[in-house]
C-alpha cells in the first residue's frame, strides 16, 4: 500500500478493543434473553469508528452495527437473536468488532450461543476446541446491516480465558491501584520522590482501566 507521496505506508499498530461482555448466551425459552446488550468503550483521547461482523448475519440483528464513539465515551449495541427454534440450539456463532482511530486499527472476537431451557439453571462452561474441518471453521464473517461483497475469513478462537490472562489482569489491577495512590506532580509536600509523581491524566486512565477490570472480575 502506497501513500499519495509515493512512499509505502506503514502498517497501523494494533489498537486494544474494550468490549463487554465477552460472550453472548441466548436461551430459547426465555424471551428476555433473546435481546443482549454489548457495550463498546472508548478510553482514548480520540474518536474511534467501529464495524461489526458476524458468521451468521441472517440470525442476528444489531442496532447501529457501524458507527463511531467519541473520546472517553461508550456506546451500547443491542443484539437480537432472530431464530430461537430448536434447530439452532447449541449453535455457536462468532462476532467480530473492528475499530479504527488515531491512525490505529484493532479487532476483538466474541462467541454467541443459543441454549435450550429458560436459563434459570446454572450455566456450565464447557471447553470447546474447534475441530479441523468443522462447521465453525468454515463460516465467514459478514458485516451486519451493511451491504458489502467482502467476506473476511478469520481463524477460530476459544472464549475460555487462560490462567495466564487472569494473572495479567490481576497484576494490571494492582498496578492501577498503586498509581492511584501516588501523589500528583503539583504536590510538593509529599515525601515520595518527585520522579514517582504522576499526572491527573495518568490517574484518570488508571481509574478507567481499573473500572473495566472490576467488571471483568464480577462477570
Amino acid at each position: 500500500m502506497r501513500s499519495s507521496d509515493g512512499h509505502e505506508g506503514r502498517e497501523a499498530a494494533p489498537l486494544p478493543v474494550f468490549l463487554f461482555p465477552s460472550e453472548l448466551v441466548f436461551h430459547s425459552e426465555q424471551r428476555s434473553s433473546h435481546r443482549k446488550v454489548l457495550t463498546l468503550y472508548n478510553p482514548y483521547a480520540f474518536r474511534i469508528s467501529f464495524k461489526m461482523w458476524c458468521t451468521a448475519p441472517a440470525l442476528y440483528r444489531v442496532v447501529e452495527a457501524e458507527g463511531s464513539v467519541a473520546a472517553k465515551s461508550c456506546v451500547d449495541l443491542v443484539v437480537r437473536h432472530l431464530d430461537v427454534s430448536p434447530a439452532n440450539r447449541g449453535r455457536r456463532d462468532r462476532f467480530r468488532m473492528e475499530v479504527r482511530g488515531g491512525g490505529q486499527v484493532g479487532g476483538r472476537e466474541i462467541w454467541a450461543e443459543l441454549r435450550g431451557g429458560g436459563g434459570e439453571e446454572e450455566e456450565e462452561r464447557v471447553n470447546r476446541k474447534p475441530r479441523a474441518g468443522g462447521g465453525e471453521r468454515q463460516r465467514t464473517l459478514t458485516p451486519l446491516l451493511v451491504p458489502t461483497q467482502t467476506h473476511l475469513q478469520l481463524p477460530t478462537c476459544t472464549a475460555v480465558r487462560s490462567v495466564s490472562q487472569w494473572v495479567v489482569c490481576v497484576l494490571l489491577a494492582v498496578l492501577c491501584v498503586a498509581v492511584l495512590m501516588l501523589p500528583l506532580h503539583t504536590d510538593s509536600s509529599s515525601v515520595v520522590p518527585h520522579c514517582l509523581h504522576v499526572s491527573t491524566n495518568q490517574k484518570l486512565v488508571c481509574a478507567y482501566t481499573l473500572g473495566l477490570l472490576t467488571m471483568v472480575f464480577l462477570r
